[in-house]
């Protein structure tokens, strides 16, 4: 049986959904659009460094696809990633995929795949080696089981109230999820008890953005609240923000 009949006897079309993300620029859409925001065509064209034209046809495919969705606002339509599975299969699939070792073009180029590296938005919830770290000292301190069924413990929930964060509830998305770091081929913390950390994080000022990209940058104060809160030396941190 070959594989085209295969795939029809179980009714499933994978090739189409490889097919999708067979293309480098609509793989960079997708790569761009996991920082969680709604990006303009012309604003993933320049991105990308494809013509506005080009970008639109990409990103009709995608929307068709069922990888992205569309909002309108006006006239402006904007982007955005369809839901969390298509976040939990881009992560993975760029986690699978061969690492480039080309030089930076540029020392602006070479900070920001540095600051990326460090840390980022994986669409909701933290990446890089700041969500490894906070990811094993929670582990480290039973706040978290880290094994073929992640979650979160008794002590983990009280942790999570102490610090002032709302635990998930009501939810049908997984309460804890291991997500494959692409930067560090390592598990971080996802799931909803990593969004709402993540968003807390964002909110309360303990990390940043930086500049229009995905990338973060833990603040001072965010310094001192991963030492108070979870041990976190500085130097795993990185270089503090503003």
């Amino acid at each position: 049986m070959d594989t085209q009949r295969a795939g029809q006897d179980v009714g499933v079309d994978l090739a189409a959904v490889a097919g999708l993300l067979a293309d480098g620029t609509r793989a960079a859409f997708c790569l761009a659009l996991l920082d969680g925001r709604a990006w303009t065509a012309n604003e993933l064209a320049r991105h990308a460094g494809v013509a506005p034209s080009t970008a639109t046809s990409h990103l009709n495919l995608l929307v068709s696809g069922g990888l992205l969705a569309e909002e309108r606002h006006g006239r402006h339509r904007y982007v955005r990633v369809a839901d969390h599975r298509v976040v939990e299969l881009i992560e993975g699939l760029a986690a699978l995929a061969p690492q480039r070792t080309a030089r930076p073009r540029s020392l602006s180029a070479s900070g920001r795949q540095q600051a990326l590296a460090r840390a980022r938005l994986c669409y909701d919830h933290l990446a890089g080696t700041v969500a490894l770290a906070i990811t094993d000292a929670m582990v480290g301190r039973g706040l978290l089981e880290w094994g073929p069924e992640p979650g979160l413990t008794s002590g983990g929930v009280s942790w999570l109230a102490e610090v002032g964060i709302t635990g998930p509830s009501g939810s049908r998305r997984p309460p804890v999820r291991a997500c494959l770091d692409w930067t560090e081929r390592r598990p971080h913390l996802g799931g909803a008890v990593g969004a709402a950390l993540c968003s807390h994080a964002l909110a309360v000022g303990w990390v940043t953005r930086i500049g229009t990209t995905r990338a973060l940058a833990v603040t001072s104060t965010g310094r001192r609240a991963w030492n108070d809160y979870l041990g976190l030396p500085p130097e795993q941190l990185g270089a503090a923000g503003c």
